[in-house]
């Protein structure tokens, strides 16, 4: 195992390893909670999504840590899930099947963009500011998602502002469209449930502010507690025959292989009319993975001395270490595309393994064991309310926000691209319409300051794009 692992070459040992292991798993384990919770609101089996991200997990979790031989772990990504419920599913109308496809051929692409020097080009076409301000905003629009499902917000609309869609006998089937009339407000605080989400925001708040180890996953379990006690969660109303692990591993059955299938990518691209929105779609996904996983390889190596600079400036192949984990990153997208689950990548949480003294990949092969383990808990999920994970999304987004300190807000020429890359996003509820604006506006201050040569001819073709695929919105 020592000569396996390098764990003496690294000054680290199994311990320590172990340790490190039990520390970012616990950091991160919130996922099994929350990403069924999130891809359930696509129409997905909640139960097939809990399996179906243990299985990403472990697999990719193995890849990093057997393969890249360093201390992170794989999970599908928080934003990236978001994305494909609200704006892929919700939004733009596919079905659950077709962004499982758009996932699965985002997999490839990012595998493809690493062997290749389309890697390097990319990092150094899109500006750092705008990197900044893209994994800000995407913290925003998770705190957003956070606060609605903690149900928070109440909405009014002016009369004849609004549009009912598929309305019929049931009107509780029917879908309203409402103008920008519509004002957001605070709820009153005098229901049960509102009441649960609030402890569990200052609950989860204090924990993590203490650095309790754990906190994440002790917030949602102590959430969980109060509102069985309090009535909130209704165990008499839970089927538990059909939340048991035995349940979930009939119900993979739902998922696994969809992508694939006629429903998947024999239907992706049906529709020509579609065919450019649909490009434009995979393109945003492929995107938001790529800069998800270096930003969060770099950043955590950078201040742990696990990668090099001839890590980071690598031109693709499998020279480096950076180039393994990166692989193994979009290795396990296309994996979890394939079971059930949206974009897999690696975990900004593992730098808590790596704190805990986490140098080799022997942390990962931990991380994946617990993850398998953790398959048992299929039947708490039915227990969980969404009162116990909103808190957690906004949480995370606050986290994700810390990168807005890197921007120079005091100047427009970089404050105006940030703000429509990144605050954009949460108003706009989408990732990707988010990243369009903040491409654009660049090349619009750019242009507008005479510095037309520093927009990069990757950024000016990409903007092209999204561009023409509003202009096919507006016209279908």
């Amino acid at each position: 195992m020592d000569k396996f692992f390098k764990l003496k070459e690294n000054n680290t040992s199994v311990s320590t390893e172990f340790f490190a292991g039990v520390t970012t798993f616990f950091a991160m384990s919130y996922i099994l909670f929350v990403n069924p919770q999130i891809l359930s609101q696509a129409g997905m089996n909640f139960q097939a999504v809990f399996l179906a991200t243990i299985i990403a997990s472990v697999i990719g979790t193995l890849v990093m840590g057997l393969f890249a031989n360093v201390p992170y772990a794989l999970a599908p990504g928080m934003g990236l899930n978001a994305f494909f419920t609200f704006t892929v599913v919700l939004s733009l109308g596919y079905t659950w099947q077709q962004a499982l496809a758009m996932v699965f051929i985002c997999g490839l692409i990012d595998v493809v963009i690493t062997l290749t020097k389309v890697r390097k080009m990319l990092i150094y076409a899109i500006p750092q500011t705008l990197q900044y301000a893209i994994g800000g905003g995407i913290g925003c629009f998770i705190a957003y998602i956070g606060i609605k499902n903690a149900g928070l917000l109440k909405f009014t609309a002016d009369p004849g502002t609004y549009t009912v869609f598929g309305e019929g006998a049931d009107k509780s089937a029917a879908t309203i469209e409402v103008s920008s009339s519509a004002v957001p407000a605070l709820v009153n605080f005098s229901q049960p449930a509102v009441l649960l989400a609030l402890f569990g925001i200052a609950l989860t708040a204090i924990l993590v502010v203490r650095q309790v180890k754990a906190g994440i996953l002790l917030s949602i379990v102590i959430t969980t507690i109060v509102g069985i006690l309090t009535g909130v969660v209704d165990l008499s109303a839970i089927n538990w025959k059909d939340n048991s692990l035995g349940a979930a591993f009939g119900a993979l059955g739902e998922t696994f292989g969809v992508a694939l299938g006629k429903d998947g990518l024999g239907s992706l691209f049906s529709d020509t009319s579609k065919i450019p929105q649909t490009l434009m779609t995979i393109l945003a996904f492929a995107l938001t993975n790529t800069f998800d996983a270096i930003g969060t390889l770099i950043g955590t190596g950078r201040k742990s001395g696990l990668f090099s600079d001839e890590d980071e400036s690598s031109v693709g192949g499998f020279k480096t270490k950076m180039d393994r984990a990166l692989i193994a990153d979009f290795t396990a997208t296309t994996i979890g595309s394939v079971v059930g689950t949206s974009n897999v990548t690696t975990y900004v949480e593992s730098a808590a393994g790596i704190g805990a003294g986490g140098r080799t990949g022997l942390t990962s092969v931990f991380v994946a064991i617990f993850f398998a383990l953790s398959s048992f808990l299929s039947p708490l999920l039915a227990v969980v309310p969404s009162q116990a994970t909103a808190p957690v999304l906004i949480m995370v987004g606050v986290m994700m926000m810390s990168s807005f300190k890197e921007i120079e807000w005091g100047e427009l020429e970089e404050a105006i691209p940030a703000f429509f890359a990144s605050v954009f996003m949460g108003i706009a509820y989408s990732i990707s319409y988010g990243i369009a604006a903040g491409f654009i506006f660049y090349a619009v201050v750019k242009v507008a300051k005479g510095k037309f040569r520093e927009v990069h001819p990757i950024l000016w073709v990409v903007n092209l794009l999204f561009i023409l695929n509003w202009i096919i919105l507006a016209t279908m």
